[in-house]
């Protein structure tokens, strides 16, 4: 089963694929650049040797050419023939009468004035024939010239450019390589770090090297991802650390009622004490898991909200009247000011989230203390706030009174009614899951006000009167 090549090795051989094609492509235009250069080269030769008669030859007064000075016999002058208008040739150069090109007698009866290739030789010859004078009298002037050094040149180009595409390919390869072996450090580096990252370790991060480029932001990304991870980890540690503690103390209760109760014979009444006492504890067992539960579901996002048309108001005085009974027995009093106010949700889900809001201010709030519940709408939603008159909480545990099974062991707690600590947990998970907000604000000496925050609500026609439970 064949291997598949890493990613530096394709980045490199989609490098070379890439320059094979850029130098092919370049080298290609490169020749037919040159070759038609040096085509029009030749030619532009041609036509100026076309000239050199009407400067360096005269007509003498038998009627016969002849040259101003030697030039014409030399290896400097060009390939020349001069023929008659009637095909009688007349003169020709020292290099015309060295070099005989074929057809050379018929190009001149033609005398197009065209430039004709001659391929019977090689290497083929280029012939201009045409007709000019030469001082007054009219002549066939024909002029050559050899492919022979251009077609040496364009070998030798292409010579070069032959042996210098494998070249240029093979150092594009290498370089590519080492590129990209260079700019992959980076997520090697990351790999290496990442390798040794285990739960235990999720403290560790990766290495940035440049925040600004595409591996410094990948690598930024997971480590906010472990970021999340850690504090998951944390939070599930100290969840099933305090799961564990809360449900230890109402088995140690039961346990050591069940003990007690076996070391001597009892009546019938003390033995329903026991188990009332046993039963008690089971009770707020069966409570822990069910809102362990609740919170489990909530997590995992398997929660299903129904669709509800509520009055809040309503909403809020069936709560009140529900916690009546726990109130009277503190001497409280809950006060319900509401407005009319229509929202769309799950009932049993927020009726949740008020009772535990609710509850908690009975707990901490102190004998013959005033619980009130406020009901209105504002211009982005419905608000619903419970405050109470107990002694509030410091500022240094506001972060940390929606975490579940927390606590607060200062003054807050001083009111008595204990509790799991999962109240508020709920409450907000349940506000939250409607796309609402709880917050707690003035968590001051003066008590506590727990605000709850609902969008899309709709305004009632009529403002309910105060209701009191006391």
């Amino acid at each position: 089963m064949l291997r598949t090549p890493s990613f530096r090795l394709r980045l490199t051989l989609w490098n070379v694929a890439v320059t094979v094609v850029i130098l092919t492509v370049y080298a290609g235009s490169v020749f037919v650049f040159v070759s038609r250069s040096a085509s029009e080269g030749l030619n532009d030769r041609l036509y100026a040797d076309f000239q050199w008669p009407r400067e360096m030859l005269d007509v003498l007064p038998d009627g016969s050419l002849g040259t101003y000075d030697s030039s014409g016999d030399s290896d400097a002058s060009p390939w020349l023939q001069v023929w008659s208008l009637e095909g009688e040739l007349l003169y020709s150069t020292w290099n015309a009468q060295r070099t005989q090109v074929p057809h050379v007698d018929e190009l001149a009866r033609e005398a197009e004035n065209e430039i004709v290739s001659v391929v019977d030789v090689d290497p083929p010859w280029r012939v201009l024939s045409g007709q000019s004078n030469i001082g007054d009298t009219p002549f066939v002037i024909q002029v050559a010239q050899s492919e022979e050094a251009m077609r040496r040149e364009r070998a030798e180009l292409l010579l070069v450019l032959l042996l210098g595409l494998p070249i240029g390919v093979a150092l594009a390869g290498l370089g590519g390589y080492s590129l990209a072996r260079r700019a992959l450090a980076p997520v090697n580096s990351m790999a290496d770090r990442a390798r040794f990252i285990t739960a235990e370790r999720l403290q560790d991060r990766l290495p940035v090297e440049n925040p600004n480029d595409e591996f410094g932001r990948l690598a930024t990304v997971f480590n906010e991802t472990l970021t999340r991870l850690e504090s998951s980890f944390e939070q599930m540690r100290r969840f099933t650390s305090d799961a564990s503690h809360e449900l230890r103390t109402p088995l140690t209760a039961i346990r050591s009622v069940g003990e007690v109760s076996l070391r001597g014979k009892k009546s019938e009444g003390e033995y329903r004490d026991v188990i009332a006492s046993m039963l008690e504890e089971v009770d707020s067992m069966a409570r822990l898991v069910e809102r362990l539960l609740m919170l489990s579901r909530a997590d995992m996002g398997q929660a299903k909200l129904s669709r509800d048309r509520i009055d809040l108001v309503d909403l809020a005085a069936d709560v009140a009247g529900q916690l009546e009974v726990l109130a009277e027995e503190k001497r409280q009093s809950i006060d319900v000011d509401a407005r009319s106010v229509v929202w769309t949700g799950d009932r049993l889900v927020l009726r949740q989230a008020l009772i535990n809001l609710v509850d908690n201010a009975i707990k901490y709030t102190p004998q013959g203390g005033k619980i009130r519940i406020h009901v209105d709408i504002e211009s982005d939603g419905a608000i619903i706030e419970v405050r109470d008159t107990g002694p509030g909480i410091p500022a240094d545990f506001r972060e940390r009174i929606f975490d579940r099974f927390y606590r607060v062991d200062g003054s807050r707690s001083r009111g008595g009614g204990g509790g799991m600590g999962l109240g508020l947990s709920i409450a907000r998970w349940a506000v939250e899951v409607h796309g609402g907000t709880l917050t707690l604000e003035n968590a001051e000496t003066d008590g506590c006000v727990f605000r709850i925050h609902l969008p899309d609500a709709m305004r009632g026609d009529v403002r309910r009167p105060l209701h009191a439970v006391s």
